[in-house]
């Protein structure tokens, strides 16, 4: 199964698409859609919603996850980031895709096994997961890694729990 787990932001949105094949986790592309300040809002959104959209055109995931805006202390930061849900999600609503949503503490317990795990512990649980020579660069990058890999993960064990109770 293919997915793409996406940290929304308006200045810096992490995307990462990442692959189950048996047991194994892939992280097949990743990276940051990164947006100017001195663009105006609906350029910057509008970009967002098209980059999201083209990378679900190329990488064609089964699903797309996303984290939810579980607390935030400012509240205008919490309506930009609300924004740019809104687009990423009208993305894969466009493309018929499942959408599903975590909170930081829910990916935070799926990846690190900790819901309080502190953000180093949850990058380095990413680059074991996926096998990766180093840790992302950009927490944006492996925070959408971490949100791709507890879709998976969450999905794995819901599947166990269906095949003990047949």
């Amino acid at each position: 199964m293919r997915v793409i787990g996406i940290d929304p932001g308006v200045a810096i949105t992490g995307y990462a698409v990442v692959e189950e094949c048996g047991s194994d986790y892939t992280c097949i592309s990743s990276g940051c859609i990164l947006t100017k300040s001195d663009l105006s809002a609906a350029v910057r959104l509008e970009a967002i919603h098209n980059q999201v959209f083209e990378l679900i055109s190329l990488y064609s995931p089964q699903a797309l996850v996303i984290e939810k805006i579980f607390f935030s202390k400012n509240v205008r930061t919490a309506f930009q980031v609300g924004e740019a849900r809104g687009v990423i999600i009208l993305a894969a609503a466009r493309c018929n895709l499942q959408l599903f949503e975590y909170t930081p503490l829910q990916v935070k317990q799926a990846v690190a096994g900790y819901g309080r795990a502190e953000k180093v512990q949850v990058q380095k649980m990413v680059q074991i997961l996926l096998k990766l020579p180093q840790q992302p660069a950009v927490d944006d990058e492996a925070d959408a890694m971490a949100i791709a890999l507890c879709y998976l993960q969450n999905r794995r064990f819901q599947e166990a729990v269906k095949g003990g109770r047949s």
